[in-house]
């Protein structure tokens, strides 16, 4: 942050390309290579003793297995130094506590990416109206979607410009994702009043204050949990279904070690379109939410929530098989649907934008208290959605959301806060460090 009140923010935006099945068939081939190139990386560290683990030896090992492999040349030089930074920082994270071990790139479970580091080498020019072209190395000029103005041109500048792209392909095709960098005024507190939010599977986004976010349209299963096509109209799901028995049907007759047919091939291309609609739609609805939040409150407290463990499977061992087994795998599932850590990701940076602040408090027993008379009486949380205080001196009713909400707004009201976001942005604590990997010994 400069000593003028500029803040620096970098953010990303991702365009639709328009490629020929050539070009179409280079990237593909590019993404392989630089999955190949994290895969031979992860292999020679593994093999190579720890004091030879240097970024300078592995840098010469990819040099030489570029030049010994004709399929890894096929990866533009800078994309490979891209690769082995991503490597080595995956390492760091893992030491650092932030991440799991870097580990194989399966094939067809990894999602295909190329990187390209250096802004200045994608001469992006706006066309007209609804599409740019961009440089693409070892391709050449691409059309891309022109959906958000880019500091290209006379808009560039040192401290508002493209510093690299990653090219990434999903359901829908190959897409560029625009690495920006610009200098914004510091923002001013928000003047906004205090809330509390509850994030549950009954109400997406409970409030304290009673302004309850939910998704519109969001059936219940007769367990009680979500319809997990909830984004999916009536007739796309009746397609999904349609289309998940055509599969299975066609896989029956699948040999093992065999090439997947094209007719199997592309019923599972329908189905992995139809499920990227539904993720878009989610996305779409989170980022309207939380910018929404952010603009209205200018503190925003939320649980610390352990999500890891909150969707763990019920079904225990042999020995001791778990109870309720079905029940709690719906849950699960509801609960990875909701998202809950990237709604709060995505507040974390709105609000910073906005000048608000987002704060943490314990998750213990918010559900289970009574926000009225301020006691925990078992068999008050009668169901997912009532909460009824079985204090006889009290005897208040209300959702079981909003109880939780006005019980997390009370926390930070009375100085139980265990993370505080401040205004100007992320916070900029690290996590703490845990014993290194035995493969980091």
């Amino acid at each position: 942050m400069s000593e003028t009140g500029l803040v620096e923010r970098r953010f990303g935006h991702r365009a639709r390309l328009a490629l020929s099945p050539a070009e179409t068939r280079v990237i593909n081939d590019q993404a392989h290579a630089a999955r190949t190139m994290w895969n031979c990386l992860h292999a020679w560290w593994q093999m190579m003793p720890k004091d030879k683990r240097t970024l300078a030896s592995a840098d010469a090992a990819i040099r030489q297995a570029r030049k010994d492999l004709d399929f890894l040349a096929k990866l533009p030089a800078q994309a490979s130094q891209a690769v082995l930074k991503t490597y080595f920082r995956a390492w760091v994270n893992c030491w650092e506590g932030r991440a799991d071990e870097p580990n194989f790139k399966a094939r067809f479970r990894s999602a295909m990416s190329v990187d390209i580091p250096q802004g200045r080498d994608l001469n992006i020019v706006r066309v007209h109206r609804r599409w740019g072209m961009v440089n693409l190395p070892k391709i050449g000029r691409v059309r891309f979607r022109w959906t958000k103005d880019l500091p290209v041109g006379k808009r560039a500048g040192t401290g508002n410009r493209i510093t690299g792209a990653r090219l990434v392909k999903d359901a829908l095709g190959w897409h560029i994702a625009f690495r920006i960098q610009t200098l914004e005024t510091k923002p001013q507190p928000h003047p906004g009043p205090e809330v509390g939010i509850d994030a549950g599977v009954n109400i997406p986004l409970a409030l304290s204050d009673k302004n309850h976010q939910d998704h519109g349209r969001s059936p219940r299963l007769p367990d009680g949990t979500a319809d997990r096509n909830k984004w999916l109209t009536p007739k796309e799901k009746t397609k999904l279904l349609k289309l998940e028995r055509q599969a299975a049907h066609r896989k029956s007759f699948h040999k093992k070690g065999k090439r997947t047919s094209r007719r199997l091939q592309h019923t599972y291309d329908q189905i992995k379109r139809l499920r990227a609609k539904a993720t878009r739609r989610a996305l779409n609805w989170q980022h309207q939410t939380t910018t929404y939040l952010a603009r209205t409150y200018g503190v925003i407290v939320v649980e610390q929530l352990n999500i890891t463990n909150m969707v763990k499977s019920a079904r225990g061992t042999i020995e001791e098989p778990g109870k309720n087994v079905k029940a709690k795998a719906g849950l699960n599932r509801s609960i990875a649907q909701e998202a809950w850590g990237r709604t709060v990701t995505m507040l974390t940076y709105k609000l910073g934008r906005y000048g608000g602040r987002l704060v943490k408090v314990p998750a213990p027993n918010t559900s289970r208290l009574c926000s009225a008379c301020g006691f925990t009486v078992p068999g008050s949380r009668e169901d997912q959605a009532t909460f009824v205080c079985k204090n006889p001196d009290c005897d208040f009713q209300c959702n079981a959301d909003w109880n939780a909400a006005r019980n997390i707004l009370h926390l930070y009201r009375i100085g139980h806060v265990i993370v505080e976001v401040p205004a100007a942005g992320r916070r900029g604590r690290r996590a703490a460090k845990t014993v290194k990997p035995v493969a980091a010994r």
